[in-house]
């Protein structure tokens, strides 16, 4: 077997980047462990940035986007029992949509299967080699190598790409706090996201649809999700919601609940000789940015830039440049997200003086014009390189 880009995972990340490549002319072969059911309903957010709707509009897998995303033009931050809205639209020109990432990577699926892409579910790679680039992996209880030009590792965390980066440089931090989330079959009590510091611990409310409330608590990494009834997840979360205006939560069947931890990871670099590294193979962020799957879509982005100049022209300039121009956008990220972290989450080992310090530096946002803009343009999204 034989392509030009051979690139391990079919998330968002690694669809998109064969996506990317087909119009450009540029073969690739997606080799997913997975099968496509589990795929295509795997729950991951789904906060985009404009920059990343832009993208997919630009490039013809926007069409559900456009009818079924949710475009917000501001937050909430809520906290002292009174919600201080941050109107990221007047304040940056941009808007974010609430478009859940499994929704896309159904919509890619099908655009790149529709397009003839290659596209396989259930093959596993168990190795691969980045200086004379190949890949092999386990497929209907066969073993195969894939023969390419340049591989793409678009394979998460836990996958076989990082690995292979000789020398990788790593850096991460661990929170003493963990979200558990749950899907509610009710209708969303808020029009924009709510980010809510409370003594208690943060609390997010966010939305899937105009049906589907998706909301967090904020817990300890350790903590045992079976002792969380319903009830009791919902009487905490109208605690931390609660306003002195008697706001009310509505509440309905909770269909899904799960823990998250909460880490901050950078790999460097994100390259080693033909094998590129993209999203949360390279990086992870805590979640209250909302920046994961945006920085994936960013990383891909510049990286089928660099290759579509590398097939046109012969030239490897921007293929030299992908892993320092995307860690400059992943540090920003990185920064932008342990910032949102510690404002808004307690933690459990904070002073009492600590603790003054945030509801201060709370009271600061809320209040001041450029602290809500600088907020408002990392929440939106920076200009993708």
């Amino acid at each position: 077997m034989r392509t030009q880009v051979a690139i391990i995972g079919g998330g968002p990340a690694g669809l998109l980047l064969s996506h990317l490549l087909h119009l450009q002319g540029i073969d690739s072969v997606v080799l997913e462990s997975r099968d496509r059911d589990y795929v295509e309903h795997r729950q991951r957010a789904g906060m985009l940035e404009q920059g990343t709707t832009d993208v997919l509009r630009e490039t013809g897998v926007g069409e559900r986007l456009d009818r079924e995303g949710l475009v917000h033009h501001g937050l909430e931050l809520r906290f002292g029992g009174a919600g201080h809205r941050v109107p990221l639209t007047d304040l940056t020109g941009r808007t974010v949509t609430v478009y859940a990432q499994t929704e896309i990577v159904k919509d890619l699926v099908a655009r790149r299967l529709a397009d003839g892409g290659d596209v396989r579910f259930e093959a596993e790679v168990v190795g691969l080699d980045a200086s004379a680039p190949s890949v092999t992996f386990r497929s209907g209880g066969e073993t195969r190598t894939l023969d390419c030009d340049y591989i793409a590792g678009c394979d998460g965390f836990h996958g076989v790409s990082r690995p292979a980066v000789p020398d990788v440089r790593t850096f991460e931090r661990e929170y003493p706090f963990a979200w558990l989330g749950i899907l509610a079959d009710v209708a969303p009590s808020t029009e924009e996201l709510i980010y809510a510091n409370h003594d208690r611990g943060f609390a997010l409310h966010s939305l899937r649809s105009p049906q589907v409330s998706r909301l967090y608590l904020q817990v300890s990494p350790d903590e045992d999700i079976a002792k969380w009834s319903d009830a009791r997840i919902w009487d905490e979360l109208a605690t931390r919601f609660a306003t002195d205006d008697g706001w009310k939560l509505h509440e309905g069947p909770i269909t899904g609940k799960s823990i998250t931890p909460m880490r901050s990871f950078v790999a460097e670099p994100l390259r080693h000789d033909r094998l590129f590294l993209a999203g949360d193979a390279g990086h992870i962020v805590p979640p209250t940015g909302a920046k994961g799957l945006n920085l994936a879509v960013s990383d891909v982005i510049v990286l089928a830039r660099a290759l579509s100049e590398r097939y046109a022209s012969g030239s490897q300039t921007l293929l030299d440049g992908y892993s320092d121009a995307c860690l400059r956008r992943v540090w920003r990220a990185e920064h932008f997200s342990y910032w949102m972290t510690t404002l808004l989450h307690v933690d459990p080992a904070a002073s009492d003086f600590e603790r003054r310090l945030q509801r201060s530096h709370l009271d600061y946002v809320a209040s001041s014009e450029a602290a809500k803009t600088s907020l408002a343009e990392n929440y939106a999204g920076l200009p993708i390189l």
